[in-house]
Parts: structure tokens; sequence; C-alpha cells
């Protein structure tokens, strides 16, 4: 299988390096991609000194807009599937290999990494938030999704073929759940461990929740 990882990165300098080193022990080179979100910082000077591939936004245009700049460009290479994952080292690589495992047993065309088994580390905003999105999101699909705000999948490239995101920001994860159930793609999971260390998150909290709301209770 060919698989590429996706990774979006927004002023991610002080933490891409050590994620990059680690990738590449699980992953080649040629199949990791950095998609620099308008970084004012060195994010994209760090990419290209570990050698994987970069794609660049001149401008900051959010996650999901950059998440369908990796996903056009696999298209055009050719990918059977797509890994994603954030730069904020919340993730860890040496994981890549147990979401290819999982397709090859269960050739789900989804698998979500699942913070919500094991919630210890993880902070209270962060498990009620999870918590509850994720039961939205099932409710809204009918589909027994885990942790719907996880940004650590495996996504088959039938998905990428069929679905276009068209939120730009951390939303458009939940967008692409609800639109790949619609369209009867299937969806697992796998067990993955809670990261936090105080890292800095992009993401800002009343207009992401605003935005989620949005996306749950659109037509699509």
């Amino acid at each position: 299988m060919k698989c590429a990882v996706l990774i979006p990165a927004y002023n991610a300098s002080h933490t891409l390096g050590e994620l990059l080193s680690r990738t590449v022990s699980v992953i080649s080179l040629d199949n990791i991609f950095v998609i620099d979100d308008g970084s004012t910082d060195s994010t994209a000077q760090i990419a290209e000194m570990h050698h994987v591939q970069l794609l660049r936004h001149h401008a900051n245009r959010g996650k999901g807009a950059a998440l369908q700049t990796g996903f056009d460009h696999c298209l055009k290479l050719g990918y059977d599937a797509v890994i994603t994952m954030d730069a904020d080292l919340q993730h860890r690589p040496e994981d890549i290999p147990r979401f290819i495992e999982r397709h090859r047993l269960m050739r789900c065309n989804i698998i979500i990494g699942s913070r919500l088994h094991q919630l210890k580390g993880m902070p209270l905003h962060r498990i009620l938030s999870n918590t509850i999105t994720t039961f939205l999101v099932r409710a809204r699909t009918g589909v027994d999704v885990a942790d719907s705000q996880s940004g650590f999948r495996f996504i088959s490239i039938d998905v990428v073929k069929s679905i276009r995101i068209d939120s730009t920001g951390y939303e458009a994860e939940t967008e692409l759940l609800i639109k790949a159930a619609r369209k009867g793609f299937t969806v697992d999971a796998i067990p993955i461990d809670t990261i936090y260390a105080g890292e800095k998150s992009h993401m800002k909290h009343i207009e992401t929740t605003v935005q989620f709301i949005r996306t749950l209770f659109r037509h699509y």
C-alpha cells in the first residue's frame, strides 16, 4: 500500500523537528508531507532541513484548507491512503504502522486514533469537549464514531476522491466524518495515547465551537 503522511503545520517550529525525526523512522521521506499553513516562524525551513515534502500556503488559511491541499496533492500522486497527524507532538508517529495494519485486517475506509479510552493526562476541558462533540457526531451520523476531534486518522483514497472539505478550520475534521458517513464509508478506531504537555494550541475555542455547531447541523 502506498500511504502518505500529511502534517498540517502552523508556527510549529518548536515541535516539528522532533516529530519529523521520529516519523522518518517508520515511513520514507518521500511519503511525508508538511503543509505549512502560512507560518511566520521557521516551520518551512525545518521541514526542508529534514528533506520531507513541503507544501506551502503563503497566508494562514486554516487546518481544513491545509488538509485539502494535502489531499489534492496526494490524489495527483496516486496514493492509496493518507494518514493525517498534528504537528504538536500530541500524536506518536510510532503508531503509524498500527493504522496501516488495522486497515489491512479490517479494510475500513477511515480509522480514527481514539484518545477517549484512556483520559489520564487530558485536560478537563478537552475531555468534556471531545466527549460531547463525539456524542453529537454519533447522533448526527448514526455511526459509532470514536473521538471525532482526533486529527490522527487513516483515510483511504476512495474517501479523498469522493469528499471535498469546504470548512477551512478545525471543524473540517467533523465535516469529513459527516460526509463520509452519508456516503456509506466505514469508520473504525484504534486506541492511542493521550499526550498533553502544555503545548500552545492555535484553536480558538469559542470560534471553533460555533463553527462545529454550524457544521453539525449543515445540510450535506
